[in-house]
Formats: C-alpha cells, structure tokens, sequence
C-alpha cells in the first residue's frame, strides 16, 4: 500500500472501529437490561449473567459489522471530499482502482472475520448459550418454587418457604414428599441453602425434623436434626434428549446432517437455509462497502450536494439486506432458491464496481435520460392546447 492508501485505510479503520464498537456497545446494554432477571428474579451469580449476555456478542458483532463498514465507508468518502482531498487526488491522476484498494482492503478484513464468525463462533455460542439457560431453567431452587407459595411438582412432591434472605437462603421451608403411594415424608426447617458439590445440587436444611407415615400405618416416625442435605436431583424431571436448531449446529453437522433424524426430516428445509446462509453472510460485508464506494467516491466540489449520493446508497443496502432475507426464505422452501441467496450479493457487488469503474458513463447517460424526460414532459402540457383547439 502506498502513504497516500495507508492514510485513506487508517481513516476508514477508525471510523468502522468507532461505529463498530459504540453500535455493538448500545444494543448489548439493552440486552443485559433485558436479563437482569437472572440475578434479581432467579438468583444466578453475576458470572452467569455476563456468560448469558456475552454470548450473544458474536451475533450482534455479524450484524452491525457490514453496517458500521458502510458508515465508515460514507465518512471517510465524506471526509476525504469536504477538505478537497479527492479532487486533490484525482487531479494528481489518481485512478478509482488505488481510491478503492484501502476500502477494498479494509472489506476483506471484515468479511474475513464476519465468515469466520459465522461459520465457526456463532453456532458454538448458540449451543453454549442454550446449555447455559437449560441449566439456568433446571436450578429448581432459582427458578420453580416463589417465595411464600406452595409449589406442586408432576413428580408428587410440594414445596413452600417463607421468605427468602439477602444472603439466598430460604426461611421456613415445608416440603412434602408423596412420590411414593402410601408413604409420605414431610420436611420442616427454620432455614435451607441449596449447594453444589461433585455436580449434584443438595438443599441443606438447617434446625428442622423429618415426619414420616408409613403405608397403611397412621402412626408417624418424628426425627430431629440440626443439619440435613436433600438431594435436589428428585424434584426435576429426567432431561429429555436436547435437540439443537440449525442454527446451534456446528457448520460440518449442517453439511453432512444425519439423515436419519427425525427433526432433520421435519425441518430439512431450515437446515439447508442456515447452512447456505452462513456460507453467503461474508458477501454482505463487502457489497455493502462497495456501494458506499460506488455512490460517493467520485471527487466533487463542495457546493455540489452528496445528500442524493448517500440516500441512494442507504436505499440500495435496505433492498439488498431486503433481497437477502427473502432468498433465504425461500431457499426453506426450496432448492432451486438456493442460487438466489449467492446471486443477490453478487449481483449488488457486480454492480457497485461497474458503477465504480465506469461512474462518468453512467451519471451521463443518468443525466442524458433525466434530460430527455425533462424535454419530454415540457412538451406535453404544450402539445395539449393545439388537440383541444383542433
């Protein structure tokens, strides 16, 4: 790269960082807002609560990357055109060909690391995302039972406490166990603390007894105790196989799926939308970057207005991302749209560097065309009073 390429890169790198991380910086805030229940509602540790939330970064980062890359594009265009620099440039016969080589470069960058996201990092963290809240649901303590209601579970077990302390314990547990026909044991405790220890979740009771009635007796056992620890792995349901979506599947699993799957018969369709999807997201990056270029990087005056150039570039990118979901939709439905998903950032890519290349040619047969429609409708309202005076 040469200085001038080298300065023209750092001014849009900065600007695609700045967008980068001031856009991914908002929405992750309004979606840790969104979780804050984890830690005041459901009683999860603040660890967990920034694993859940971190683990959506690199989803957010695949879709804001390609828009801050065509922000940083129309800026560093803008900016390089206000202080006369492009004209500066191309007066001294800089061709658009080296103009474009640092926004190029900068474009393969970020569709380098948007495809490396996409294909390797997301579906991992969808798949730990989903582990982390299966986990989360599972924590009986956390999430099932509320604070002074009785809470009756499928499996014949009832459970209630007081209150809960600052320090998480549960004050005035009762907790009846019927899961046997005939036999019933009931739980009394001043105060209980679930624990994990080996991987197993037991609720310590503390200062409480244990009532048990045998079957077909009406007498009852009373024992006493000061500690005693409760296997919390009773009160929830035996987990049920995991079934991951497309989009939680690793990319090879979604090239050779098992065909003998039940979930992948009923929804092969999806699966074939993801995989093509993914393969086709770093394509965005760089067809949203060359229509920024294609739409402002002719060198002009300050007096001329960019205003026109830039919402026709913002209109473009909308019917390109607009194109883009609706191929994937229906490559779900079939096959043959499979093409599409590829063609419609192609196409836009194609198009953003004939127009780069030939923009002169263009703009005068643009200018040619709006001209001669201009003639067009001045003539009409001229041609209407000598039909009627006919």
């Amino acid at each position: 790269m040469k200085q001038i390429e080298r300065y023209i890169f750092r001014i849009a790198l900065g600007a695609f960082l700045s967008c980068l991380i001031g856009l991914t910086g908002v929405i992750w805030v309004t979606q840790a807002l969104r979780e804050l229940d984890l830690i005041t509602a459901k009683g999860q540790t603040l660890l967990i609560f920034f694993l859940i939330t971190g683990l959506s970064l690199p989803t957010l980062i695949t879709v804001i990357a390609p828009v801050a890359l065509f922000i940083a594009v129309v800026y560093a265009l803008n900016k390089l055109n206000g202080d006369s620099e492009l004209i500066v440039m191309s007066a001294a016969g800089m061709s658009p060909r080296h103009l474009m080589r640092p926004f190029l470069t900068l474009a393969l960058i970020v569709s380098a690391a948007i495809g490396f996201l996409t294909i390797q990092v997301m579906p991992s963290s969808f798949q730990e995302l989903r582990d982390v809240l299966t986990r989360v649901r599972g924590d009986f303590i956390a999430n099932v039972v509320k604070e002074g209601q009785f809470t009756t579970l499928d499996s014949g077990i009832t459970f209630h406490f007081r209150e809960r302390a600052p320090n998480g314990a549960l004050l005035g547990i009762f907790m009846q166990d019927r899961r046997e026909a005939g036999k019933t044991v009931v739980y009394l405790a001043e105060r209980g603390q679930a624990v994990d220890l080996d991987g197993q979740t037991y609720l310590v009771l503390e200062k409480g007894s244990i009532h048990r009635q045998q079957p077909n007796s009406r007498d009852s056992s009373i024992i006493t105790f000061q500690r005693y620890a409760v296997d919390l792995a009773a009160f929830t349901p035996p987990d049920a196989d995991t079934i991951y979506k497309p989009r939680e599947r690793s990319t090879v699993q979604l090239l050779f799926p098992d065909a003998n799957e039940t979930y992948y018969k009923l929804t092969k369709g999806r699966f074939r939308a993801e995989l093509h999807d993914r393969l086709s997201s770093w394509l965005y990056p760089l067809a949203l970057g060359l229509i920024a270029f294609a739409a402002l990087g002719d060198p002009r005056t300050t007096r001329q207005g960019r205003g026109l150039a830039v919402a026709g570039a913002i209109a473009a990118v909308v019917g390109l991302r607009i194109a883009g979901f609706a191929a994937a939709s229906a490559a779900v439905r079939s096959q043959g749209a499979v093409a599409a998903v590829y063609a419609v950032p192609v196409i836009a890519i194609l198009l953003s560097l004939l127009v780069a290349y030939q923009g002169s040619r263009v703009r005068a047969f643009n200018a040619a065309l709006a001209a001669r429609l201009r003639r067009l409708s001045e003539a009409l309202p001229a041609r209407a009073p000598r039909v009627r005076a006919g």
